[in-house]
């Protein structure tokens, strides 16, 4: 197969390093949450807001504004101005590489599309990265307003939302970058073998990272801290005692790490089966690889999850644990898009960036 032209290579290039800031907004983002930073900035200021506080006077009013909500007034009343400065860094780190990914994105975008690199009906997919990009600011500051109301918390469901939009985004915008870089095969007539499973699991895994966004949300990775039994049942008693049922699986920690563990297990056991069932299979060297760092990289996410609760969340970890729910995402997608896209002769550096 011959290499793709030029403008690919640099628009690939282009794509992972979008995809590169997302991942580490999401790790960012989930040390500000463990932290318990996400509150400290009360203004979303997107035009005026790249710059922190520059004087005395101004750090004091950036500390006056966020004593006037709950979590000052109920949790950290006894904060002084270098603590509050400490959680202010972090949210603020946060926010602005937020900001940079709009930067990072727009502006290569805007010089591609003026060089005519940019295809006529690749041109769309364009514009809803840079939509759902903004949507995604936007649902971050919806869930920090969720915590400045009465509860100093932001809400799970809320958080969640934020998290799964991130990797939503950061699917997508990879997946392109794949298609750029290995081409795309016509549709095929008949089903491709694996296919069907290797999606199932990549579902299954986004569901997992999910239901670990509502466990950080409420907390629920200090409600039981052993493992494979929740104290000393297999099903915790708190299981499903809120009313109506459905409030369980949002609101109860008990259920909501149970579920989170269950969602977990599930998940290796199918990434298992699925690397068993694609072993015989011709595959094209790249998907092989995939798969096989898939198999490896499930065990240490699982590991990861595991020695977090343990040692009652201690913030490194949890903060891998975290990034590992992306780094497998990123293997699944792999595989998926090699099962479709890829002929089993197909060597896996097509062309290196």
């Amino acid at each position: 197969m011959s290499a793709p032209p030029t403008p690919h290579r640099a628009l690939v290039l282009w794509l992972y390093t979008v995809c590169a800031f997302i991942f580490a907004m999401v790790v960012i983002g989930g040390l500000t949450r463990l932290t318990g930073s996400g509150l400290s900035m009360v203004e979303w200021a997107p035009i005026l807001g790249w710059l922190p506080p520059m004087s005395d006077a101004g750090w004091q009013d950036a500390f006056q504004k966020y004593q006037h909500f709950p979590e000052y007034q109920l949790i950290n009343r006894r904060m002084g101005l270098a603590e509050f400065q400490g959680i202010f860094w972090l949210e603020y780190i946060h926010r602005l590489v937020g900001r940079t990914i709009g930067l990072v994105f727009l502006l290569p975008f805007l010089w591609f599309l003026a060089k005519g690199q940019i295809a006529r009906e690749l041109a769309p997919r364009f514009v809803i990265m840079f939509v759902l990009g903004g949507l995604q600011g936007v649902m971050g500051w919806i869930m920090v307003l969720s915590g400045m109301e009465e509860d100093p918390h932001v809400q799970p469901i809320k958080l969640t939302a934020h998290l799964i939009f991130a990797f939503l985004l950061y699917a997508y915008i990879l997946w392109t970058a794949w298609n750029l870089q290995y081409g795309q095969r016509p549709k095929p007539a008949a089903p491709i073998p694996g296919f069907g499973f290797a999606r199932l699991v990549t579902v299954l895994i986004t569901l997992t990272a999910a239901s670990g966004g509502f466990v950080a949300g409420l907390k629920a990775g200090g409600a039981y801290n052993t493992f494979p039994l929740m104290g000393e049942r297999w099903i915790p008693e708190a299981y499903g005692q809120f009313e109506p049922f459905l409030r369980n699986f949002v609101e109860n920690p008990a259920t909501v790490q149970w579920n989170h563990r269950l969602l977990a297990i599930l998940t290796l056991c199918l990434v298992v089966a699925l690397w068993a069932a694609l072993k015989n299979l011709p595959l094209a060297r790249r998907t092989r690889w995939g798969a096989n760092l898939m198999f490896g990289w499930v065990w240490v996410q699982v590991g990861l999850g595991v020695m977090t609760l343990l040692l009652f969340v201690p913030i490194a970890l949890a903060s891998m644990h975290q990034a590992g729910a992306l780094v497998l995402l990123t293997l699944a997608l792999y595989v998926v898009h090699g099962l479709r896209h890829a002929h089993p002769s197909m060597d896996p550096k097509i062309w290196t960036v």
